[in-house]
């Protein structure tokens, strides 16, 4: 098993399949990527039992097809210092060591059995294949991943949920601080089904996809999916459970309007959210004709901090308490010159949305209050 191989090219392609190798792995066998290697193209493949990448690329002067493990921390650090150069790698079949030899030099490392390196799950027969464009996915994922929750407690929300309808595809997360709900209406995916997609292999789908600007292949089995595009794939379990109603918790009335400048506000929050307690991260919201009030106080360290923003309101004077960390982070993925920011009552959510949506798209976002002390 031989072949040449250009050195930028190669540590790209390592670089993508890493993403999904763990630093603390249950077999050993997964701290390495396996090569595949056949006629001129090299498949590398990474996997940490719950989801499989797998990247191609073209070689060149290949002699004898194979499959070999190698350390993947050992070969993205020379690779790294040597990515400019060609390779030629070398696996002896009798002994299983492996040479990579480079302009100035060479060296040596033993390959593993590729025999060892779990496979995936065989395609099912009945499973359901639709094409969605890159964009979309892209679009979705970057828009809902922010508010996944980290709490294992409800596994349900811990990932990203799919729900599919025949003309759009809707993402939706959560952490029950905030949620997200993200309507795309470019793809026809011609069916109805729902998944919950893990945050992990959605964090690495993002990654990769926004190297190919193109359809994405989607094979829908019952307990995974499995994304082909471009010289990539990536395959992931979804996550058991039943996600709730995310329609049910947005405010179907929230007639007090306002439209702010999304810079201007969020700059603003970042600055008062500096001097509010640390415990609550409380910001209030004092909302009337005139313009609206941050305001935020650390009583233990007697600090305090108020700031104007201009902006148009409809609605009856109202304070309202948010807490400033979710506040930023919605402003910050939000997008858009302005924001409207829907509310009804002080003890019900606020809805923040752009201005203008884009086309073919509709973002929804809504944040739970605090309790506000006078």
């Amino acid at each position: 098993m031989k072949f040449n191989i250009d050195g930028k090219l190669f540590q790209q392609q390592l670089q993508a399949v890493n993403k999904v190798i763990s630093s603390k792995n249950a077999l050993s066998i997964l701290d390495n990527f396996l090569f595949e290697l056949e006629g001129e193209w090299l498949t590398i493949t990474g996997s940490d039992q719950e989801n499989i990448v797998t990247a191609k690329v073209e070689v060149m002067d290949s002699d004898g097809d194979g499959a070999v493990a190698v350390p993947a921390k050992s070969l993205l650090e020379i690779t790294k210092e040597i990515s400019n150069q060609p390779l030629t790698f070398t696996k002896n079949d009798v002994t299983g060591e492996i040479d990579v030899e480079f302009l100035n030099g060479r060296f040596r490392f033993m390959g593993i059995n590729a025999d060892e390196f779990p496979r995936g799950e065989k395609a099912e027969d009945e499973a359901t294949v639709i094409t969605v464009p890159s964009s979309v996915i892209l679009k979705g994922i970057e828009n809902t991943i922010y508010a996944v929750s980290s709490e294992t407690i409800r596994p349900m929300m811990t990932g990203i949920y799919w729900d599919i309808h025949e003309g759009d595809i809707t993402f939706v997360a959560s952490d029950t601080h905030k949620l997200v709900r993200y309507i795309n209406t470019e793809a026809n995916p011609g069916i109805t089904r729902g998944f919950i997609m893990p945050a992990k292999p959605a964090s690495i789908l993002k990654g990769i996809i926004g190297k190919e600007d193109q359809d994405v292949t989607v094979t829908l089995g019952t307990k995974g999916a499995k994304f082909e595009f471009g010289m990539y794939s990536l395959t992931c379990r979804f996550i058991k459970g039943n996600y709730p109603n995310y329609n049910r918790v947005i405010p179907e009335s929230n007639p007090f309007v306002i439209t702010v400048d999304r810079e201007a506000f969020l700059n603003a929050m970042r600055r008062v959210a500096i001097f509010a307690s640390k415990a609550s991260n409380l910001v209030k919201l004092e909302v009337s004709q005139s313009g609206m009030k941050l305001a935020a106080q650390d009583l233990d360290y007697g600090t305090s901090a108020e700031e104007r923003v201009i902006c148009d309101y409809k609605g009856n004077d109202m304070v309202i308490g948010f807490n400033s960390l979710f506040t930023v982070e919605i402003l910050s993925n939000l997008g858009g010159d302005s924001v409207v920011v829907k509310l009804s009552d002080p003890a019900r959510p606020g809805i923040f949305e752009p201005f203008e949506q884009e086309p073919n798209q509709n973002i929804v976002t809504i944040q739970m209050p605090m309790q506000v002390l006078e």
